[in-house]
């Protein structure tokens, strides 16, 4: 009969975050179950790999400011490096509106102790990229400390160094039951077997409601697509450039490789398990493209390269993190809304210290509770890319 202090459902860069954070703190016997026969197959490996503070509400910025200098010093931490570049994210502003909306999240942020974010001037914005169309950028906002990750060479450091510290992971477990007994949860049973445990920790992304439902929890976490299109390789514009965010439309780009990657919040696209790529983004995306960027007209793309993946969406945007009230032993860390790589470390930071000390030190989650939802507590994050 297997048995496990904890059992972890999901072996993303969340999943595995979690299992790090817990046998760093002493935790010895922990399991993670991935239902693929290889980690990252989900939304890990398909991400854009952005880390920002850039946000609107206190408690995202706290996460990404355990998170970013987590990630900064993971090669030291991990003996493994995550391939963070802090090139920063550059918000351009087209309206009052957005110029305002940045002023004050800027402010929010500084008084989170966030030292590296500052508004920028239109001028600023044309000696650094004049190859941006800027005739209507009244302004932004640039944090030089955000940037980009690897998302899957981070997931591989995690559990490499969980796994050094007796976590153990199994592929191909596709979880098909979660039982309970009177003293709360007490088994999950895979398609590898079935494991005993008294704590369970459901971080399978967008794939987390239906695994919810098997214990009567009705997590509202919906999958949504979006779509990444890499560009070849392509010189015309400066290799060190930002993340950058067009406020007007929504079209946001960055370095990669060689080339570029593009993408764009497709406003017609609708909640779904769809992980293909719709050939007719490629067109809305590269004219928005254009439209910002006079040499993108020219930007050589190859469609077959382009890809899709899953955002886990929450009705406020915000994730769930935490126990589950009526289910003793039952933890939630998924609903990131696009957001689960760059805020995995404090999600493992967090979930681990529910876990072992009953509450998190790190910040006050309560208000990530499953429960808010129903109360009508919701926390509104308006910076969503």
């Amino acid at each position: 009969m297997e048995k496990a202090d904890i059992v972890i459902i999901g072996g993303g860069i969340v999943g595995s975050s979690i299992a790090w954070h817990l046998t760093e703190a002493g935790a010895k016997n922990v399991l993670v179950l991935e239902r693929e026969s290889h980690q990252g197959k989900g939304s890990t490996g398909k991400s854009m790999g952005g880390v920002r503070a850039q946000f609107s509400s206190e408690i995202n910025i706290r996460l990404s400011m355990y998170s970013i200098p987590f990630y900064a010093d993971f090669e030291w931490r991990m003996d493994h490096p995550s391939g963070y570049r802090p090139q920063g994210y550059l918000f351009l502003a087209m309206e009052q509106k957005h110029l305002d909306y940045l002023r004050t999240n800027v402010a929010l942020q500084q008084s989170c102790g966030l030292k590296t974010v500052r508004l920028v001037e239109t001028d600023e914005v044309r000696r650094e990229y004049p190859q941006l169309v800027a005739d209507d950028i009244i302004g932004g906002s640039f944090c030089s400390t955000d940037g980009f990750v690897d998302p899957y060479m981070s997931m591989t450091g995690f559990m490499q160094r969980a796994s050094e510290q007796g976590a153990r992971i199994w592929k191909d477990a596709e979880v098909t039951v979660i039982e309970k007994d009177g003293n709360g949860i007490c088994a999950v049973v895979t398609k590898k077997g079935r494991v005993e445990t008294r704590n369970v920790v459901i971080a399978c992304g967008a794939w987390s409601r239906p695994v919810a439902r098997m214990v009567g929890v009705d997590l509202p976490v919906e999958p949504l697509r979006r779509m990444l299109v890499p560009s070849e390789p392509f010189d015309k514009y400066p290799h060190s450039a930002p993340m950058t965010i067009d406020m007007s439309t929504g079209f946001h780009f960055r370095p990669e490789g060689r080339g570029f990657l593009l993408a764009w919040n497709d406003v017609d696209e609708t909640y779904g398990d769809k992980q293909w790529f719709e050939p007719s983004f490629l067109e809305k995306v590269l004219n928005h493209a254009a439209a910002r960027v006079t040499c993108f007209e020219n930007l050589p793309v190859n469609p077959k390269r382009a890809w899709a993946g899953l955002y886990e969406m929450t009705p406020d945007h915000h994730p769930v993190l935490g126990p589950v009230r009526n289910v003793k032993g039952l933890y939630i860390a998924t609903g990131f809304s696009g957001h689960g790589v760059m805020h995995a470390p404090a999600t493992g930071k967090l979930i681990s210290e529910y876990i072992l000390q009953g509450k998190p030190e790190l910040v006050d989650a309560s208000v990530f509770a499953v429960e808010r939802f129903v109360e009508g507590k919701l926390i509104h994050e308006t910076a969503v890319l």
